[in-house]
């Protein structure tokens, strides 16, 4: 548990920064290449890619090798770290893939790297609060769907709950977390969860190669 509310944070936060800072150091090189005979949405796709895959299999690497020594294979928890790491790799794509978006959509290096970090910022903290003040203050009506709703809206709380939800601690789902669980049941709602997470991967790759393609350089 202690592990994946570490993977859950820092993961986003690491993507979006290193997202953002390698679109904006390699902009000069960039422009080098869009003046080759070379398809925009292959330069800006093979840069994404080329982060997110670094950046994903460091994870992997850097937390499966210590266990695999401390004897994960011999352990009945190695499809639970395993699902740690799927997640987590998912994160990182969804996130680097947010913060490319982000430097496409701003010339200014500063601004760029504030709404990075102020996205990561909203998916993390702030989402959460405002969700739960949501839930207090219509507590009266039926708030079932809204709050399958809200979880599936932010990639952060939705791995959260996969995660919960393979482990099957239901004391620490919370109540989105046990109305999700209640609703879809835990087969179906890994499905669902791992749906939607594929879904938050291809928006913003296609938002990149939409945006590369139209952007004035």
């Amino acid at each position: 548990i202690t592990l994946m509310n570490v993977i859950i944070v820092l993961v986003p936060l690491i993507g979006s920064i290193f997202g953002i800072m390698y679109y904006y150091n390699s902009r000069e090189f960039t422009e080098l290449l869009l003046a080759q005979p070379l398809k925009r949405s292959s330069i800006f796709l093979g840069q994404y890619l080329g982060v997110a895959l670094s950046l994903s299999m460091s994870l992997v690497l850097g937390l499966g090798i210590p266990f695999v020594f401390y004897g994960l294979f011999k352990s009945n928890t190695i499809w639970d770290f395993a699902l740690l790491l799927i997640t987590g790799t998912f994160l990182t794509l969804i996130f680097s893939a947010l913060a490319f978006s982000m430097g496409l959509n701003n010339e200014n290096k500063i601004k760029g790297f504030g709404y990075a970090i102020l996205l990561w910022l909203f998916m993390a903290i702030i989402y959460d609060g405002i969700f739960l003040m949501s839930l207090i203050m219509f507590e009266d009506y039926p708030l079932d769907k809204l709050s399958l709703v809200g979880i599936m809206l932010n990639p952060i709380d939705l791995s959260r709950t996969l995660i919960l939800l393979t482990l099957d601690i239901s004391a620490l789902l919370g109540y989105t977390g046990a109305v999700f669980k209640q609703f879809f049941g835990t087969n179906l709602g890994l499905l669902i969860s791992f749906a939607m997470l594929s879904v938050w991967v291809v928006v913003p790759i296609w938002r990149i190669t939409y945006k590369s393609k139209k952007k004035d350089f």
